[in-house]
């Protein structure tokens, strides 16, 4: 896969090239991970694009968080994780966007208590992690099947 779509995330999803696409939300793009060292990481890009939760209006803000909550809910069905972490930055990528990252019994012990960022970063840049359709293409499906039906029961599909 051409990773050229990585330099402008939001110009490829314009441009229907982002290939980590899983579905179109209320809020935004449901995305899945680039790593897939916790599997069922994804995230949730804003769209249109601002730049924090703050620069959205109280409606937005609640769709935002009610679609970051139904990802989450979609890898806690498919994925069966100790429990789900949610996290909001923008430090490096200065527009909003939710990362949802699993957890689960079999990680270290010593990484359980901390936040995911607190793992090597070689643990985010392995090739053996990193998203293929070989590997995680059928999690992906079974993610996205399980947020669509989620969507559906709760109508906010767009």
């Amino acid at each position: 896969m051409n990773d050229d779509w990585k330099k402008d995330r939001f110009g490829a999803i314009e441009r229907n090239e982002n290939p980590m696409v899983l579905t179109r939300m209320k809020s935004g793009y449901a995305v899945i991970g680039d790593t897939q060292f916790l599997p069922g990481y994804c995230v949730l890009l804003a769209y249109p694009k601002v730049g924090s939760l703050e620069d959205l209006s109280m409606e937005a803000k609640t769709d935002f968080l009610r679609d970051m909550s139904m990802l989450g809910e979609a890898i806690q069905s498919v994925c069966n994780p100790r429990r789900m972490n949610y996290s909001i930055y923008g430090n490096s990528d200065e527009f909003l966007h939710a990362h949802v990252f699993p957890r689960y019994v079999w990680e270290p012990e010593e990484r359980k208590p901390y936040p995911v960022w607190q793992y090597p970063r070689e643990m985010w840049v392995m090739p053996a992690v990193q998203y293929c359709d070989e590997k995680n293409l059928p999690l992906r499906q079974q993610i996205t099947k399980t947020l669509t039906a989620l969507m559906t029961k709760n109508q906010t599909v767009e």
